[in-house]
C-alpha cells in the first residue's frame, strides 16, 4: 500500500502497532559478527523447536541485526512485550535452544550463558539513570528486523521525512541541522548543517547526496552494524538531506564486502519505493527522490570524498587537491553532499525531537552520541554508542569490561591509521574532538584498538603504516615515497638495526609528510608514528640502544628459551618445530628458530617462553 500523505504514515504505524501479536518477542541476532559465530543453525533450531512446541501464537521470531554484544555470540533475546523484560543469551548453540524455549522469559535454562546489557529495550534516545549508553545511531539495529519496513515505520520511521516535506523548508531543515551542532562522524567532524548549506547554495539544476559506507579502518565495524541492522534510517536521513539542499538522486557508495548490508540495502530501497517513501512526489510534497548504490572494491583512499566522487565517476580512486569542495563541484562536477553511515543515522532523530534535545547530550563543541567499535585487548568485543564527554575508561572498563586475561593496559588507538595511540594517563579524558585532538590522536570513524603490556608500539605504528602503504593511491611523493621510507625506518628498528639517529629521521620525515601530504590519508599517516614516539619514546630507545623489546613481539630482539625444570620431555616441541631448532636434549638452537611460536603452542606445560634475546 502507498503512503501519500504523513496522514496516512500516522494511520499505517498505529495500524501496525496495535495488531494482534504474540506477548513475546525473541530477537536473534543476525549480523554479519552473529552469522559468523554460528547464529544460522541456532535460527534453525528455533523455527524447529517453536513449530515442534506450536509456540507460534506465543513467541515471535524477528531476525535482527547486530546487538552490539559481538563477544558473545551467537546471542538471542527474550523480550516482553507488554513490560519490557527481557532475558538475554549468549554463545547459544542449537543443542540449548530446547531448554530456552521451556524456560521462556520467566526463567532461565539450565547449563547456558545469560547477558546483561547497559542499555533498555525499548529505545531510549537520551542515557538513561545509572545507564552509560544512549541509542540514538543504533536506537533501532538489534531491535527491529531490518529486511521489515513495517516494523520500522510502528516505530516511528519515516516519520521525520514526512515532517521535514510537508511543514518545513529547505532551509529550515539546513538551519535544524546547524542548530544542533551535530559534526560529521566519518572522521573530520566538519560541521553537518554548514556542508549542507554550501551545497544548498550553489545554482545547479542538477545536486547529488552520498552516503559513505566505505567503512575500511581496521577494527571498524559501526557503519556495517547500522546499514545490517537498519537501513530505513539512513535512506530516510538521505531523502531529508536530499530536501535540503536540492538534491533528488541519493547515492550509497558501499564496499563490496558488505554482501549482507547490500542486500538488505536493496530489500530496504525496494520496499520504500513500493510504500511511495522513496520516488516521485513523496508525501504529495511535490519532492522526488531516488537512490542507487555503487560499489567500492576496497580502497581505503575511496574513503576520502574526492577520491569517493571518483570511483563512483567510474575512475581511478585518487583524491584532488580542494577547493573546489564537493559542495560546489563533486559527482559529474555537479554540488554533492558527502556525509557517512553514523552522520545520516543522526539526522532522523534530530528532526523529530528538535535541535535543543540533541544539544542536551554529550559537550558544547561536539553535542550528541558517539558509536565506537571496541577492538583488540578488550574483553567485551563489541559496538558502544556513548555521549560526547564520556571517558575512555569509562568505555574501556565499564562497558567493555577491562583488558583480556587480566593483562595491564597498555594503549589505546581510536582514529584508525590515521589516528593515535592513549596512554594510560588519558584515561580519564572525556572524549571529543578537540580533545582527542590535543594528545595527538583523532576521533576517526569510530574504531577504539585497545593495547596490553604484550604489545610492542613501535611495531604499533609499523602495522598501521604498512596499512597505509598498502592503500596509498600514489599519486603524491610524500605518500607514495615518503611512508615507504618511514616503514623502512620502522622496519630496521624493529630488527635491531635502527640507531638513535633513525629515531631522529623518523621523526623528521613525519613532519614532512603530514604538511606536503595531498590528502587525508596521507596527511594522518605519520599519525601512528608521532604519537607513539610521543608517548613511548623509551621503547624506540631500547629497541636502538639495547637492542631489546620490553613487549618481547619483535622476532630479532626475542629468543626463546625452554625451561627444563618444567618439562616433561613429551618431544610434542621437537615434532612440532619446522625448522628442527629443538635438540634431543630439549635445548632450542636461537640461531635456527624462526619465531614461529609452534613449539609454545603445543608445550602441554609452558615450559617454553619468550625471553630478551641473550638471555641465560
Amino acid at each position: 500500500m502507498k503512503i501519500d500523505t504523513p496522514a496516512a504514515l500516522e494511520r499505517i504505524a498505529e495500524e501496525l502497532d496495535n495488531r494482534p501479536q504474540p506477548p513475546v518477542k525473541l530477537l536473534v541476532s543476525m549480523g554479519t559478527c552473529g552469522i559468523a559465530a554460528g547464529t544460522t543453525p541456532v535460527l534453525k533450531a528455533i523455527y524447529q523447536e517453536i513449530a515442534e512446541r506450536r509456540l507460534e501464537n506465543a513467541i515471535e521470531v524477528s531476525e535482527v541485526g547486530c546487538m552490539g554484544l559481538c563477544y558473545a555470540e551467537p546471542v538471542v533475546m527474550f523480550v516482553e512485550r507488554s513490560t519490557g523484560r527481557r532475558v538475554i543469551y549468549g554463545e547459544v548453540t542449537p543443542q540449548q535452544v530446547p531448554a530456552i524455549l521451556a524456560a521462556g522469559i520467566d526463567g532461565v535454562a539450565p547449563g547456558t550463558r545469560t547477558l546483561e546489557r547497559n542499555w533498555y529495550y525499548p529505545e531510549f534516545e537520551e542515557p538513561a539513570p545509572g545507564e552509560l549508553q544512549a541509542r540514538i545511531v543504533l536506537r533501532n539495529t538489534g531491535r527491529l528486523n531490518p529486511e521489515k519496513i513495517d516494523e520500522y515505520i510502528a516505530a516511528g520511521g519515516y516519520r521525520a521525512l514526512a515532517k521535514a516535506l510537508t511543514t518545513m523548508t529547505s532551509q529550515e531543515v539546513i538551519d535544524l541541522i546547524s542548530a544542533s551542532g551535530l559534526r560529521g562522524r566519518g572522521g573530520g567532524g566538519f560541521p553537518t548543517g554548514r556542508k549542507w548549506q554550501f551545497a544548498a547554495d550553489q545554482k545547479s539544476e542538477e545536486k547529488f547526496i552520498i552516503c559513505n559506507a566505505d567503512e575500511g579502518d581496521p577494527g571498524a565495524f559501526m557503519d556495517r552494524a547500522v546499514l545490517e541492522g537498519d537501513p530505513h534510517t539512513v535512506l530516510e536521513a538521505m531523502a531529508i538531506g536530499g530536501y535540503a539542499i536540492g538534491a533528488h538522486t541519493g547515492v550509497i557508495y558501499i564496499r563490496a564486502e558488505y554482501p549482507l548490508a547490500v542486500k538488505r540495502l536493496d530489500i530496504a530501497i525496494s520496499q520504500a519505493k513500493e510504500r511511495g517513501l522513496l520516488g516521485k512526489n513523496i508525501f504529495g510534497s511535490g519532492f522526488d527522490f531516488n537512490i542507487e548504490i555503487k560499489f567500492g572494491a576496497g580502497a581505503f583512499v575511496c574513503g576520502e570524498e574526492t577520491a569517493l566522487i571518483h570511483s563512483i565517476e567510474g575512475k581511478r580512486g585518487e583524491p584532488t587537491v580542494k577547493p573546489p569542495f564537493p559542495a560546489v563541484e563533486g559527482l559529474w562536477k555537479k554540488p554533492s553532499v558527502v556525509n557517512n553511515v553514523e552522520t545520516y543515522a543522526c539526522i532522523g532523530a534530530i528532526v523529530r525531537k528538535g535541535a535543543e534535545w540533541f544539544r542536551s547530550i554529550g559537550t558544547a563543541g561536539s553535542p550528541g552520541t558517539k558509536v565506537f567499535a571496541l577492538a583488540g585487548k578488550i574483553s567485551k568485543v563489541g559496538l558502544a554508542e556513548v555521549p560526547m564527554g564520556t571517558t575512555l575508561r569509562q568505555i574501556i572498563y565499564e562497558i567493555g569490561d577491562g583488558i583480556k586475561n587480566g593483562r595491564k593496559f597498555k594503549a589505546v588507538q581510536t582514529g584508525g591509521p590515521s589516528g593515535g595511540c592513549i596512554t594510560a594517563a588519558n584515561l580519564d579524558l572525556p572524549i571529543d574532538y578537540e580533545a582527542l585532538k590535543k594528545i595527538g590522536s583523532m576521533m576517526g570513524s569510530g574504531g577504539m584498538i585497545v593495547m596490553d603490556e604484550d604489545d610492542c608500539m613501535v611495531n604499533i605504528a609499523k602495522f598501521f603504516l604498512e596499512f597505509t602503504l598498502d592503500e596509498s593511491c600514489g599519486k603524491c611523493t610524500p605518500c607514495r615515497i615518503g611512508n615507504r621510507r618511514m616503514y623502512e625506518m620502522l622496519d630496521e628498528i624493529t630488527s635491531g638495526r635502527g640507531t638513535v639517529e633513525t629515531i631522529e629521521k623518523l621523526k623528521m620525515l613525519s613532519a614532512t609528510i603530514k604538511d606536503t601530504a595531498l590528502c587525508g590519508l596521507g596527511q594522518t599517516a605519520p599519525n601512528p608514528v608521532l604519537a607513539t614516539l610521543r608517548y613511548y619514546r623509551h621503547e624506540y630507545e631500547a629497541h636502538v640502544r639495547d637492542h631489546q623489546c620490553e613487549a618481547l613481539e619483535c622476532n630479532a630482539l626475542v629468543d626463546l628459551k625452554l625451561d627444563q625444570s618444567k618439562c616433561v620431555k613429551c618431544r610434542l616441541c621437537i615434532k612440532t618445530c619446522p625448522v628442527g631448532a629443538i635438540s634431543d636434549n630439549f635445548v632450542i638452537d636461537n640461531e635456527k628458530c624462526t619465531r614461529c611460536n609452534s613449539c609454545l603452542e603445543v608445550c602441554p606445560k609452558k615450559a617454553i617462553s619468550r625471553v630478551m634475546k641473550g638471555s641465560k
